[in-house]
C-alpha cells in the first residue's frame, strides 16, 4: 500500500503539483450555510494529490510495461487495455486528470483524497474550478448491475450505473461501459469538448497497437483535422452552433464513435476483472467457511439481516444472487444537502464562460426524477425516453442504492471516506447513526455543534423519501458499533489463517 498517512511523516520541503498553484473555490458563497472563502488548496490537500498524481503514474507505468509482452488471452488484453485507460490523464482535456483521481484500489476505487472527502465531498475537474454535484461511486461491483429496465411486480427501475441511473447500458447492453463514456466530455470531470478528442488522445498512447490488435485496425484509421491538437485544447461543453468541434466526415465520425465505444468496453472490462471485482473480503472468507465472524461481527450481520433492515436494499445474496450488497435500486434516505460542495458556488460564468450550476444556492438534486424527466446536462447522450417519463414522478429524489462492499476500505486509520451521494457524511457510523435516527432526532439550529450527533438538518428533499426502511430503527449505540463492525468485513484483500 503506497498510501500514508500525511500526519505520520514529515511534509515534503516542496509539493509540484497543480494543486500548488490554482485557486479553488473550496465553498461555494451561494451554499446553504456558507460563507465565501476563495483560498488555495491547503498544504494538506496538495500534499494528498501530489501523492495521488505520483501512485497513478506509478500505476500506469506498471501497466505500460506489460506492452512489452501483452497477454495472449484476449479477454486479459482487454482488461490491460481498460487499465491502462483508466490511468491515463493524458485523456482530459488539460492532460492532468485520469480515471483514476477519483477511483483508486486502495479506498475500493471511489474519492482517494481524505481532504477532499472531508472539506468538499465533491472532486475538481481537469478545470481545476469545476467541481461536480456529487462525490465519486465506486466503480467496484458497477459492471454487474443489469441494464436499467423497470420492474413491473415490484414498482421500481433496476439497474444502470450512476448515482441517478442514467448509464442505462441500453444501447451498449453494458451499463458499466456506458457509465465510462460520461466523464471525458463532462465539463465538470476530464473537460474534453468531444468525444473523438478522446479517441484522438488515445491513437497517440503506447497501448494503440494492442488496441488495435484486439479491436482492429480500422479503429484509428480516420482523417484528423489539421486543428484537432488546437481544438481538443480548449475545455468542453462544444458550443450549440458547433457541437462537434472536431469536424470529421460521416464516415470518420461513424468510427470514432464506435472506437469510443470499444475504449468505454474495455475500461468496463478491467472493472469487471478479479483486479477490481475481487469478492475477496472476511465475508466471502466466512462464507466459503475459511474465516469466522467476532462476536461484534457476527451481531452486527444479525442486525444487519434483521432489525436494521439493510438488507432489504443492500442485498447480501440469495438463491441465484451473488452477494453483491446492492438490490440496483433507488431510494432517497433524506440525506441532507451537502453545504460543502463547490458546485453551490458554481452559478457565475467561469473564466471560459461556463457556468456549471445556473440554480446556485437554489440547486436540489432531483436523481434518477430528474434524468427520467430531463436527461442530464452534463452526460451527452441522454435523451429522454418519452416512454418512462411517467416513471420520473415516483423517481424525483431517489438515487441508487449503492453496493457497500468496500464502504469502509480505507488506505489508513485517519483517512476520511464521504458517504451519500452528496459526501454529506463523513464517517460509516455517522451514515449508520442517520439510519436510526433520522426520524427520532430533533431539527438542527443553525451551526447547531450537536449536528450528525443529537441532531440532523431537513432532508435536501422529501420527494419519495423512504420512511419504511429509514429513520427510526431503535439501535442502541453499541448495535450501530456492531453494524459498522460487521461492514467493515466487506473490504477486499483478507487474507485468512491457514485452517488446515
Amino acid at each position: 500500500m503506497r498510501f500514508t498517512d500525511p500526519a505520520a511523516r514529515r511534509r515534503p520541503r516542496a509539493v509540484l503539483s497543480f494543486a500548488a498553484i490554482i485557486i479553488v473555490t473550496t465553498m461555494g458563497a451561494d451554499a446553504p450555510g456558507a460563507e465565501e472563502s476563495n483560498a488555495p488548496l491547503s498544504p494538506q490537500a496538495q500534499q494528498e494529490i501530489a501523492q495521488l498524481e505520483a501512485e497513478i503514474d506509478r500505476i500506469e507505468a506498471g501497466a505500460i510495461e506489460r506492452l512489452a509482452a501483452p497477454p495472449e488471452n484476449q479477454v486479459q488484453q482487454v482488461e490491460l487495455l481498460g487499465k491502462l485507460m483508466l490511468y491515463d490523464k493524458q485523456l482530459s482535456v488539460n492532460r492532468n486528470e485520469a480515471c483514476a483521481f477519483c477511483h483508486t484500489p486502495e479506498t475500493g476505487f471511489t474519492g482517494p483524497v481524505s481532504e477532499l472527502n472531508r472539506t468538499t465531498g465533491s472532486y475538481p475537474g481537469s478545470v481545476r474550478t469545476r467541481f461536480s454535484n456529487r462525490k465519486p461511486q465506486s466503480h467496484a461491483y458497477a459492471p454487474l448491475s443489469p441494464v436499467l429496465h423497470y420492474n413491473s411486480a415490484q414498482g421500481d427501475l433496476v439497474g444502470g450505473n450512476f448515482w441517478d441511473m442514467r448509464a442505462t447500458g441500453r444501447r451498449l447492453g453494458n451499463p458499466a461501459a456506458e457509465q465510462a463514456e460520461g466523464p471525458p466530455t463532462n465539463p465538470v470531470e476530464m473537460g474534453l469538448p468531444d468525444v473523438a478528442c478522446a479517441v484522438y488522445r488515445a491513437s497517440q498512447r503506447p497501448y494503440r497497437a494492442l488496441f488495435e490488435g484486439v479491436w482492429g485496425p480500422q479503429a484509428f484509421a480516420i482523417a484528423w483535422p489539421d486543428n484537432v491538437e488546437r481544438v481538443c485544447e480548449r475545455p468542453g461543453p462544444a458550443t450549440a452552433g458547433d457541437p462537434l468541434p472536431v469536424h470529421l466526415g460521416p464516415i470518420d465520425r461513424g468510427r470514432a464513435g464506435t472506437t469510443f465505444d470499444q475504449m468505454a468496453q474495455s475500461i468496463a472490462g478491467y472493472e469487471a476483472s478479479a483486479e477490481v471485482t475481487a469478492f475477496t473480503s472476511k465475508f466471502d472468507a466466512v462464507r466459503a467457511n475459511k474465516a469466522q465472524f467476532t462476536t461484534q461481527e457476527q451481531q452486527g450481520y444479525d442486525l444487519f439481516r434483521g432489525q436494521a433492515r439493510c438488507n432489504e436494499c443492500h442485498r447480501d445474496g440469495g438463491p441465484g444472487e451473488d452477494p453483491l450488497f446492492t438490490d440496483f435500486t433507488a431510494s432517497n434516505i433524506g440525506t441532507p444537502a451537502n453545504p460543502r460542495l463547490p458546485y453551490y458556488g458554481e452559478n457565475r460564468p467561469d473564466a471560459l464562460g461556463y457556468v456549471a450550476n445556473p440554480l446556485g444556492s437554489s440547486f436540489v438534486d432531483g436523481g434518477v426524477g430528474t434524468f427520467l424527466s430531463n436527461g442530464h446536462l452534463l452526460s451527452q447522450p441522454s435523451a429522454v425516453d418519452q416512454r418512462w417519463l411517467k416513471l420520473a414522478p415516483d423517481n424525483q429524489a431517489r438515487i441508487q442504492v449503492p453496493t457497500l462492499r468496500n464502504v469502509d476500505k480505507r488506505p489508513y486509520p485517519a483517512f476520511v471516506k464521504a458517504y451519500g451521494h452528496n459526501g454529506y457524511f463523513t464517517s460509516l457510523k455517522q451514515i449508520v447513526h442517520f439510519y436510526n435516527t433520522r426520524d427520532v432526532l430533533p431539527r438542527c439550529k443553525p451551526h447547531d455543534p450537536g449536528e450528525g450527533t443529537t441532531c440532523w438538518p431537513a432532508p435536501e428533499s422529501t420527494d419519495n423519501m423512504n420512511t419504511s426502511k429509514v429513520g427510526r430503527l431503535g439501535l442502541s449505540d453499541a448495535q450501530e458499533e456492531a453494524l459498522v463492525s460487521f461492514m467493515q468485513t466487506l473490504t477486499d484483500g483478507y487474507a485468512p489463517l491457514d485452517r488446515q
